[in-house]
């Protein structure tokens, strides 16, 4: 990311359920904001100042206002929790401009979207746009532990989506989760987008093995399934200088460089974009993306999300 942070002031922040708040952004100076195109996300400046990456879940069209929706994640690393802690009504948001890396297409004869609790808010942008398309050929599959915890209840109940919506919750319980492999046994040229917790992509990936890979598309948000809980210190050394630097059980390497005033591309800080990948000359990385190929994994690692299975790793930085 070379571009420049800007700011945008935030106009309003009001909670969607106990633990997901919907925060509006406009322009400063009330000018109109670039359109943007469903799927797509922007990366800010939290008030603690870590880098974060939320989708954009209002409509494309709207240049009056960009909307985000945040979960506060406390077994994360402090993004979540600043946003939704700190962030004021009238507060100025750094922020960089949009990044689609989950792009809809939107020639396919039907979409099947997939989401399971705060992945849900790509998917709100590119039922929008279909709407406002006067499209209706869409399909979602909504997946949340109860209706407390469902953002965005009462849009998806609105009279133009509800016939376009299924709600299914599973109360906590494994065993109640949503059978998809009905819907995905047998291809059927519709595309499908699915963005959620690591378990249900997972799933999804699994069950759409035969589908065309062309037809299947993947955005995550959240907590690694590794939680901060599990994870361990450990050193990281720059090939180039020699420098050592460390990097604490509840800091990722990308912060641990960024806080020791090293630069490294990112965009999307979940380890789905891939612009974050760092040569990896000797340690054995955690790998915890969903970017690289087995025969990568040797000498490759995704900053953001991965961490060190050894007490050190040397990166071609």
């Amino acid at each position: 990311m070379n571009e420049p942070f800007f700011a945008l002031r935030v106009s309003r922040k009001h909670q969607l359920t106990p633990d997901i708040v919907l925060i509006d952004l406009v322009h400063p100076e009330g000018l109109d904001l670039p359109v943007f195109t469903p799927g797509a996300h922007i990366t800010v400046q939290t008030p603690k100042g870590l880098h974060r990456s939320y989708s954009l879940c209002g409509q494309p069209k709207d240049q009056q206002k960009w909307q985000i929706a945040v979960k506060r994640e406390n077994a994360g690393r402090g993004g979540s929790c600043s946003m939704f802690d700190d962030l004021l009504e009238g507060d100025q948001l750094q922020t960089h401009p949009w990044l689609n890396l989950f792009e809809l297409k939107d020639q396919a004869k039907f979409f099947i979207f997939v989401a399971g609790g705060i992945g849900i808010t790509p998917i709100m942008s590119m039922m929008r746009h279909l709407l406002s398309m006067g499209k209706n050929n869409f399909q979602l599959y909504y997946c949340t532990r109860d209706s407390l915890s469902t953002a965005f209840l009462e849009q998806l109940n609105a009279p133009e989506m509800v016939d376009h919506v299924k709600i299914h919750h599973d109360h906590g319980d494994l065993s109640q989760a949503l059978d998809l492999w009905p819907l995905f046994e047998n291809p059927n040229g519709s595309d499908i987008y699915c963005c959620g917790p690591a378990g249900l992509m997972d799933s999804v990936r699994d069950m759409t093995g035969h589908w065309p890979s062309e037809s299947v598309h993947f955005e995550s948000f959240g907590i690694s399934k590794n939680t901060s809980n599990e994870n361990k210190s450990f050193d990281i050394i720059l090939n180039s200088s020699g420098k050592r630097i460390h990097v604490f059980p509840d800091c990722s390497i990308l912060d641990a460089l960024r806080s020791n005033g090293e630069t490294v591309s990112s965009s999307c800080e979940s380890g789905t974009c891939g612009s974050c990948r760092t040569g990896l000359i000797s340690g054995e990385a955690e790998h915890r993306d969903y970017v690289l190929l087995d025969d990568e994994k040797d000498t490759h690692i995704m900053v953001c999300v991965s961490r060190a299975l050894t007490t050190e790793l040397v990166l071609d930085l």
